[in-house]
């Protein structure tokens, strides 16, 4: 092994590694593949960036753009619909119908378009025969990742086999070569699941998730076990002040779902709602954490303030932290908790030019420049200058913090008397750092000051507490003792039969920005004026203290509102409704010409009068130039990151054949295989390859073993496409929710577990690898190059 091979092995392995443990987004990881190989000279700086001008890259740009045409002129849907609604009433047979039309949309669209296209029908179809939408919607993400081996353009994976042969100066596979062994795959697949794999997945009751309203959808949910109602007494402290103000929206984590004054209901009342004496409220959340949050009213004010805060100045530090523009806190929510458990550090306050905030710090969206005030240990506060996210670390002294800040202004400490319900609970029960944008800064016990504390401490009789906030908000805290929790709610509750809120399913779309956000971050009730009521994820309901929870691939909501608002939501790029109000609209004027260029494209391609990626530009462009869509859309319909995962990590395949590394590998695999015969040696290829896309992004791995499939196959001295056939049917990702965006879109919404992929996915990779080793030797011998 050379030097230029070992260093191309370990920034494999270390590529792996981050793919895998996804510490950073795997666009990223590509692009530092492509630095360090220039950067350590195992490739030119031509070929670092050769990947962006690539045939495969382009013709993948282009082919979403001629996707999102399509699906504008609602081609792909007008033959969901149509076709599906042919399925008839029996499970079986709209598994197929389902399949085989998601397989035949895929082979000249993006997989994942298919799959968002077909979703929401797919849910309405299976709903409307009383089927569970699990039976059908991961049959319908498999029928769209088969169905993208029936053409060259079907799957990224595909074009980039067939331009690494022609890089290898071998013939590349033409637009239909795939559906050679394509086509059985998916007609097998197909009758596989239609009539064995069907059984393995979940049945859910269809009552609950069939033919559903607002209420079906209410009870899958289970929203009626956390609904109760409030009254305001007559007077009460609550009376004048906001929704927001009261409390009972940020800090117990409740959704008000309506609010009730007199004769009058206001259904989901905006947070700017002044509440009065006599409102009832209905609410989603927890009970009992109200409850115990009510229990602060036990909570007595002493005067000890300004003195306990010199003692915890003098046993800690005090820092000014910059935010950094190109950090990760940048555009990010300042939670208090979030940053406590991350950094160890109280937030105080935060400083901008010409404003110094105080309070309502807890959905303060932090901006490059801004200056965070925190407290805490020494140590925790050097370890802040090997931050990334703070561009600078200023230390004060207690004194720049009073002449800067004024803090004095908003302490003051709470004592805990021995009969309070609080003693013995801990931190993480009562939400102290949080509540009411209360900040605990130090807790005094036994003459001891105690700066560092864990959400499963618990309290003590006698603690005295540090507070930064507002001594009034204690009156909310009186006030949540006044509230009256009502034991009839049913005059409350038929909001949803009558009409007034109705229910959508939604899911995001895996290109949305909002992923790995907060629930806040999606902004429904100011955009739409819309709550998240709940969120199903594997296999489980969430229905308290939403807006903190981030944003997970897969995710369903459940969305609640006036029916008008939410056909809005239609509209939106970020969320697929499985049962929208309103069918999103489609310039269906357009559709003949959008099937004629596809059409262009596809004639000038097998015709030879272009190749693939320069048909496939032109007819993106005359997709734009007609109409058919604007570029902004076409700009937005490019899955960027692919895009940019693709070019930085062809650079890593051109490297291992450069280098010898592939040739390396190459040879372990034949010296272990190669005396069974060529085909063992495909079998092999095909198994390392499909156990690959368990972890590792399907795109990464083709290009990591393409250049060793094309050394073993010359080797093998057989024609390099036997061995690229092998590693792009195999990189089919069938066994694994997180493999294929595909997949991952239809978790939420079937109600799917990891262990549901396997049961399904893995027996139908074996029938893949069946007939892909039956088929190969076939159409291309294993005898001669």
């Amino acid at each position: 092994m050379t030097l230029e091979i070992a260093l191309v092995l370990l920034l494999l392995m270390a590529a792996l590694v981050l793919f895998i443990t996804e510490w950073l987004r795997m666009d990223v990881v590509a692009l530092l593949v492509l630095c360090t190989l220039a950067l350590f000279g195992l490739v030119s700086p031509a070929e670092a960036v050769s990947g962006f001008s690539n045939p495969a890259v382009i013709t993948v740009w282009a082919m979403f753009i001629m996707s999102e045409g399509l699906t504008r002129a609602g081609i792909a849907d007008s033959i969901g619909r149509r076709v599906i609604r042919l399925s008839g009433n029996s499970e079986t047979q709209m598994i197929i119908v389902i399949m085989l039309v998601a397989g035949l949309l895929s082979a000249f669209m993006s997989n994942i378009g298919v799959v968002a296209l077909l979703l929401p029908v797919t849910v309405e179809a299976a709903r409307r025969c009383g089927i569970p939408p699990a039976k059908v919607l991961m049959p319908m993400a498999f029928g769209a990742m088969l169905g993208g081996l029936l053409t060259l353009i079907g799957t990224p994976p595909n074009l980039l086999v067939s331009i690494a042969l022609e890089k290898n100066n071998q013939q590349g596979f033409h637009l239909f070569d795939f559906a050679l062994i394509g086509l059985p795959v998916l007609l097998a697949g197909t009758l596989f699941v239609a009539f064995i794999g069907r059984h393995f997945l979940p049945n859910t009751d269809p009552g609950r998730a069939g033919l559903a309203g607002s209420r079906n959808l209410s009870d899958q949910y289970g929203l009626q076990e956390r609904i109760f109602a409030l009254r305001l007494p007559k007077p009460s402290l609550l009376a004048g002040r906001t929704l927001e103000e009261s409390g009972l929206i940020n800090t117990v984590g409740l959704m008000v779902i309506a609010l009730t004054r007199g004769k009058e209901t206001f259904t989901l009342p905006s947070r700017h709602t002044v509440l009065k004496a006599g409102d009832i409220v209905l609410a989603q959340g927890k009970f009992n954490r109200f409850e115990r949050l009510r229990s602060w009213n036990s909570l007595t004010i002493e005067r000890e303030a300004p003195m306990l805060h010199e003692k915890l100045l003098a046993a800690s530090g005090l820092a000014e932290l910059e935010v950094a523009a190109d950090g990760p806190l940048a555009d990010e929510i300042l939670e208090h908790h979030r940053f406590r458990e991350n950094y160890q550090l109280n937030v105080l306050a935060v400083k901008r030019p010409g404003q110094t905030l105080r309070t309502r710090l807890a959905d303060l969206s932090l901006a490059g420049g801004d200056k965070i005030l925190v407290q805490g240990s020494r140590a925790a506060l050097e370890a802040m200058q090997k931050q990334e996210a703070f561009s600078a670390v200023q230390l004060l002294s207690a004194d720049d913090v009073k002449r800067q800040y004024k803090l004095e202004e908003r302490l003051f400490v709470l004592g805990l008397p021995a009969d309070s319900p609080l003693v013995d609970s801990t931190f993480a029960d009562n939400r102290l750092g949080d509540a009411f944008d209360f900040r605990l800064l130090g807790l005094f016990r036994h003459g001891e000051i105690i700066q560092q504390f864990h959400s499963d401490d618990k309290l003590e009789a006698g603690d005295l507490l540090l507070i930064q906030g507002r001594e009034e908000d204690l009156d909310i805290l009186r006030g949540f003792k006044e509230l009256e929790r009502l034991d009839d709610m049913s005059p409350y509750l038929d909001l949803l039969a009558k009409g007034k809120l109705e229910l959508v399913e939604a899911t995001l779309h895996p290109r949305s920005k909002y992923i790995g956000q907060s629930v806040n971050a999606l902004q429904l009730d100011k955009r739409y004026k819309v709550e998240v009521a709940a969120i199903w994820r594997e296999g489980r309901s969430y229905r308290t203290a939403l807006g903190s929870m981030l944003l997970q691939p897969g995710d369903a909501l459940l969305i609640v509102g006036p029916r008008s608002r939410l056909a809005q939501l239609t509209n939106s790029e970020h969320l697929i409704v499985m049962n929208p109000v309103q069918v999103k609209p489609v310039n269906a004027s357009k559709a003949p010409l959008a099937a004629g260029l596809m059409g262009l494209m596809v004639l000038l391609t097998v015709t030879g009068v272009l190749p693939i990626y320069l048909a496939a530009i032109l007819a993106a462009t005359l997709m734009v130039a007609s109409r058919c869509l604007s570029m902004e859309q076409a700009y937005a319909a490019i899955d960027w990151r692919s895009i940019f995962l693709i070019a930085g990590m062809l650079p890593l395949g051109l490297a291992m054949q450069h280098s010898g590394a592939a040739a390396w590998l190459a040879n372990g695999v034949q010296a272990g295989l190669g005396q069974y015969g060529p085909l063992a040696v495909m079998a092999g290829l095909f198994l390392v390859t499909a156990l690959g896309t368990l972890v590792i992004p399907t795109v990464a791995l083709v290009l990591i073993m393409a250049p060793i499939g094309l050394m073993l196959s010359s080797a093998l001295g057989v024609s390099g496409q036997s061995a690229m056939m092998v590693v792009a049917v195999a990189a089919t990702s069938l066994a694994s929710p997180v493999s294929h965006a595909a997949n991952t879109l239809v978790m939420g919404p079937g109600g799917y577990r990891f262990v549901d992929y396997l049961k399904v996915g893995g027996p139908l990779s074996l029938l893949l690898f069946v007939i892909t080793m039956l088929l190969l030797p076939v159409f291309w011998p294993l005898t001669g190059g």
